[in-house]
This record gives C-alpha cells, sequence and structure tokens, in this order.
C-alpha cells in the first residue's frame, strides 16, 4: 500500500513537486525559507502565549498545562492514571475487558481480532 499525506499519493506528491519546480523555480528555495521562518514564528508566538497565561495563573498554577483543558485528557489525568482511583474505575475496565460475556464493542481487540463489521451501515 502507498503512503498518503492528505489523500495525496507518492506518486501523485512526486508529480506536484516537479510542477511547483517548472513554476517556481529558483524562487522555490526563498518561498521554502520564508515558510520556514513563518512556522518558527508561530511556534514562539504560541510557546510565549503560554508562558504568559502560566505566568498570569501564578505559581500555584505551575504544573499547568493547557491540554488538560481538553475534557478527555482531564478525566484520563484525573480518573485513570496514578494511584488516585476513588471509584474503582480501573478495576471495572480490566472486568469489563476481560468477561467472556463482552461483545466486541465492549471489549479491548486482541492483536489478530478484526472489529465488528456490520453490512448494512454502510
Amino acid at each position: 500500500m502507498e503512503a498518503q499525506l492528505f489523500d495525496v499519493g507518492l506518486a501523485e506528491a512526486a508529480v506536484l513537486g516537479v510542477i511547483a519546480l517548472v513554476i517556481f523555480g529558483d524562487k522555490l528555495p526563498t518561498y521554502a525559507q520564508q515558510a520556514g521562518r513563518a512556522l518558527r514564528q508561530l511556534r514562539q508566538m504560541a510557546q510565549s502565549a503560554q508562558n504568559d497565561l502560566k505566568e498570569g495563573l501564578g505559581p500555584e498554577f505551575r504544573d499547568f498545562d493547557p491540554r488538560d483543558l481538553n475534557p478527555k485528557s482531564f478525566v484520563r489525568k484525573h480518573l485513570f492514571e496514578g494511584e488516585n482511583d476513588p471509584l474503582g474505575l480501573k478495576d471495572l475496565d480490566r472486568e469489563l475487558n476481560d468477561s467472556p460475556y463482552a461483545s466486541a464493542s465492549e471489549r479491548k481487540l486482541g492483536a489478530d481480532e478484526r472489529p465488528p463489521f456490520d453490512a448494512e451501515a454502510t
């Protein structure tokens, strides 16, 4: 199978590269340099905004990570990681996955198992 990025195969990417060389010619390195500079500035701006946010929140939030604002990350961090499991969710998850009565949608699939497929749903 051919590697794809943005639904563009390797052969199509090569053709696009050749077309870019023909159209832009000797200006292509300059454009690539400008794009790299713009990307570096964007990263610096994002890091600066994150540092400003941490500084504004104060020392009690020094371990703050903006990714923790994502509800999925928040739940995973506070309920499923570390020793803190007040609701016993780790044991419940383990029991559900090990149960012989669990349906394929309720348990994790093994390495050689395929997910269920409903031909009428597609």
